[in-house]
């Protein structure tokens, strides 16, 4: 890949996090989130156009991940792994309403206090063009692929339908065109958990010195389910009492449980340790309006339009995102690159834990970026350089 006179963006030390003010962030719904931020890590050296050909490689990390991909995807980035740092710039965000950086309800707002419950409901589009607006900070016009799973995901579909012209490619796991309304059921159970917690105060908590930790505890504890497969959590666990506890005793009490309460309980109490509740129920409630027909004549007609060519992977015993939402997409997209099926037992976090599949998945992407004409390059060859 050639350089080009364009002036190379300037960039932290490789995987130290770094704040990039956007400025002013205008919702769909129409709100106003000012002088908003958005935290990101990037690992090996931008080579190429900013914006034209380069080896950018934008991750989208899931619901309660942060910018550190090469901690949380560490079998994937780094040099010689399948997103080689040798050969490709990779970029991560932490997304819009989160907690690891960039501006969300525990944010401090431009008035001295806390955003708290005076943080808007956002949805995908709206993290996407915080994305777009970080990237023109940074002078980055054209990334070469943007690949992401669950809600990362739902972040790439969209960076491929309102930007097709900043995007080479697409690589897209375990998500969905838009939410179901099991995914909703299940995410407003877990947005009530919390909400109901004493210690929510109508999102208002962060200064009072308490927090909604029962609430999102409980909340993770139900999303837990949702991630992983229920063959694995049966052979795990099955219906084993936890040692030195009886389940199965004449009374119930909260101490005498089943060996899976117990694991539900420590991921409970280890995301109340690394995690803000409000910033869960943002980002859960984004979840719940994903939907990429919305306002573009629906499902079917928006994949349809889709010019970036985009490789679908899905996991088969996924329960979130049941593998059959993946072939929706596979059978609609307007530029099908591929489709892959990772089979696991482990469910909807197969993406993130089946390490050697995925390898060979993102190897074969990266490979077909290469074989493949873009969209854009498609265009020139015929003579219409707008897409």
């Amino acid at each position: 890949m050639c350089d080009t006179s364009s002036a190379a963006p300037q960039l932290p030390p490789e995987g130290e996090q770094r704040v990039v003010s956007i400025g002013d962030l205008a919702t769909e719904a129409g709100v106003t989130i000012r002088d908003a931020s958005i935290a990101f890590r990037r690992w090996g050296a931008f080579r190429g156009d900013p914006h034209g050909e380069n080896n950018v490689l934008v991750v989208e990390h899931a619901l309660t991940g942060d910018s550190d991909a090469a901690d949380w995807w560490c079998e994937a980035i780094g040099p010689g792994k399948a997103l080689d740092t040798d050969e490709w710039c990779v970029i991560c965000t932490n997304a819009l309403g989160s907690c690891y950086g960039s501006t969300g309800p525990a944010s401090e707002h431009p008035d001295g206090g806390v955003w708290g419950s005076r943080f808007p409901a956002i949805n995908m589009r709206d993290m996407v063009h915080a994305e777009r607006a970080f990237l023109e900070a940074l002078g980055i016009g054209r990334v070469h692929a943007i690949i992401g799973g669950s809600m990362g995901g739902a972040r790439t579909l969209e960076w491929t339908l309102l930007y097709p012209e900043a995007v080479d490619y697409a690589l897209v796991l375990a998500v969905s065109a838009r939410a179901s309304a099991w995914q909703i059921g299940i995410q407003s159970a877990q947005i009530t958990s919390i909400t109901h917690d004493p210690d929510w105060h109508g999102g208002d908590y962060h200064r009072t010195g308490s927090a909604p930790d029962a609430g999102l505890a409980a909340a993770r504890r139900i999303a837990h389910l949702t991630y992983r497969g229920e063959l694995e959590i049966d052979e795990r666990f099955g219906t084993f009492a936890q040692p030195g506890e009886n389940p199965l005793g004449p009374f119930r009490t909260d101490g005498e449980r089943f060996a899976v309460q117990s694991y539900l309980e420590h991921q409970g109490k280890k995301l109340t340790e690394r995690f803000d509740a409000a910033s869960y129920v943002t980002l859960t409630e984004a979840l719940n309006r994903h939907d990429v027909g919305r306002g573009r004549g629906g499902l079917n007609k928006a994949l349809a339009s889709s010019t970036v060519p985009t490789m679908i992977v899905g996991v088969d015993t996924d329960i979130l995102y049941p593998y059959h939402q993946q072939e929706h997409l596979s059978r609609n997209l307007g530029n099908l690159l591929a489709m892959a099926k990772l089979s696991s037992p482990v469910g909807h976090d197969a993406f993130l834990v089946e390490a050697r599949q995925m390898d060979r998945i993102l190897r074969n992407f990266i490979s077909l970026t290469h074989e493949t004409p873009s969209a854009r390059e498609v265009a020139a060859e015929r003579g219409a350089y707008d897409i």
